[in-house]
């Protein structure tokens, strides 16, 4: 294997990761999502996919196609997180009704809540896409 493939493998693994754990959150939980949460679901499903496809088939296109994903997820995130730490005005939730986007009640690994393991995820998605086309540029 070429080392910059397993970058984007390694990329696609966390893509997947987040899916299924949202998927569980979602589906086996029965935790409804957010509005947020919403928006960085479709924003990271799509990846899990266009990159897996990339890494089967060798093919730099697919993180190209993946980094708009990756980039407007780390910004949904980025402001989810900011909501639930408080440093946004509450008026500025985008929830008009059902699921709060500000009171995140799941939190996992000592604390953490989702919003922050989704800018982690994005983040790193983010990071390896940048190091791989960076790699594999002409």
């Amino acid at each position: 294997m070429k080392a910059p493939w397993r970058v984007l493998l390694l990329a696609w693994i966390v893509s997947v990761l987040a899916t299924l754990g949202a998927l569980f959150i979602g589906e086996v939980m029965l935790m409804t999502p957010c509005t947020l949460c919403w928006y960085q679901r479709i924003c990271m499903f799509p990846m899990a996919i266009i990159l897996g496809i990339g890494c089967f088939n060798d093919d730099r296109r697919s993180a190209v196609y993946a980094m708009p994903f990756a980039i407007v997820g780390s910004g949904f995130a980025a402001y989810h997180c900011l909501l639930v730490a408080d440093l946004i005005p509450k008026i500025w939730v985008p929830c008009s009704a059902g699921v709060s986007c500000a009171d995140q009640e799941l939190a996992i690994l000592g604390g953490l809540q989702i919003p922050w393991l989704s800018v982690a995820a994005f983040l790193t998605i983010l990071v390896l896409l940048t190091h791989y086309l960076k790699k594999t540029s002409k």
